[in-house]
């Protein structure tokens, strides 16, 4: 008997040295809040308003929850591994209910002197360099965020920049200077609306003292689009290409944003009148009282072949107040207002049948020609 506790002493022991080599984090994001939107309804629906009253989630920060981790191989190298899914709190959607909905999940290997290389589902460089150069960061609310959505663009920091089987090379940290680069290699799912040949990007970013600074490029090819709808007309088209441009610079009393963008469609279809569009914002935050107030305006221009240029705009603001290092209260508003050339505004506040990119003018708060308003407030606990 004393053999067998001595025995399973030992292998006690050798198990917790094995696990002490394995750094394993879990974290996440919960947060809601109460939403009010409203908005002028499509005149080919007949007018009206169409207006959105109660709880949503996610409105501040995106709810999720995740689980990272590394483990040590000598000589500089690491194993490491994130494995991140989202949540809807106030709908039950997500682990044990709705099932999982990846943020981001890889595995790779990480090297002191060469940098990083993951595989699996990844974020773009887009998506946290357009993050980073948002006075409103990624909220639901914040003017780039909508915007580059409601033009198709991947470089955003929605789930357009999360690119499913993809490889990735991030470089380390060079005296504020960082270089990224992705591959998606292309997957028809079935039924799949989407099918492509491939994703790319390559992103720089520099970050010393008051500076950032992020260039992006990004490229969808040979792009095969078919609407899940009958009756619509299939899109087909070679690539689409796209660029970023976006800094912020922190004077202390006021930090100041900005970015541009550009994407080129090379669709080909005869009814297709989408061709590329360019996107610019400003910004700025400053502490007011124990929070932070922030300000962002953004205009979207958008190249049609079968009619005038059409043009869209937006402008925001919110206020986050710390209870903590971890919880937060927040008030945000945003207005966005499109021409009658433009796509529909299309924000999460409201039903979605038909991607924006297809431009349908009877989707969306927003309509074509009209204009819509959100106002909400809530709490964000970070664990």
């Amino acid at each position: 008997m004393q053999k067998k506790l001595i025995a399973l002493a030992i292998a006690g022991l050798a198990s917790g040295a094995a696990l002490a080599q394995t750094n394993v984090t879990m974290y996440g994001i919960v947060d809601a809040g109460y939403l009010y939107s409203s908005g002028n309804a499509s005149k080919a629906q007949g007018g009206g308003t169409n207006t959105f009253s109660g709880l949503s989630s996610g409105i501040n920060a995106g709810n999720r929850i995740g689980f990272k981790g590394s483990e040590a191989l000598g000589n500089g190298l690491k194993a490491v591994f994130t494995l991140e899914y989202g949540l809807d709190i106030d709908t039950n959607q997500g682990i044990g209910t709705g099932g999982l909905n990846a943020r981001q999940q890889f595995v790779g290997l990480s090297s002191d002197k060469l940098g990083t290389i993951a595989l699996g589902r990844q974020y773009a460089p887009g998506f946290n360099a357009s993050a980073r150069n948002s006075a409103l960061d990624a909220t639901d609310l914040a003017i780039q965020t909508n915007l580059s959505v409601l033009s198709g663009m991947s470089i955003t920091p929605n789930s357009p920049a999360r690119y499913d089987n993809s490889i990735t090379y991030t470089s380390n940290n060079y005296s504020g200077l960082t270089v990224s680069a992705i591959y998606g290699f292309g997957e028809a799912g079935v039924n799949a609306s989407t099918s492509d040949g491939g994703k790319y990007g390559i992103g720089a970013n520099y970050a010393n003292g008051p500076i950032n600074l992020d260039l992006v490029y990004q490229g969808r090819q040979n792009v095969i689009v078919t609407p899940p709808i009958t009756t619509a007309t299939v899109r087909t088209g070679k690539d689409i290409n796209e660029w970023y441009l976006g800094g912020s610079y922190d004077f202390k009393v006021v930090k100041m944003f900005a970015s541009y963008q550009e994407l080129y469609s090379q669709t080909t279809t005869a009814t297709q009148t989408f061709k590329g569009s360019d996107l610019w914002t400003l910004g700025v935050n400053a502490p007011v009282g124990p929070g932070t107030l922030a300000l962002s305006y953004g205009s979207l221009s958008l190249d049609n072949t079968t009619m005038k240029d059409g043009s869209s705009w937006g402008a925001g603001t919110m206020y986050s107040y710390p209870l903590s290092k971890r919880t937060t209260l927040y008030a945000a508003y945003s207005y966005f207002s499109n021409d009658k050339y433009s796509l529909p505004m299309q924000t999460q506040l409201a039903p979605i049948t038909t991607p924006a990119s297809w431009a349908s003018p009877e989707t969306g708060i927003g309509a074509v020609g009209e204009s819509n308003y959100a106002v909400g407030a809530g709490i964000t606990h970070v664990f």
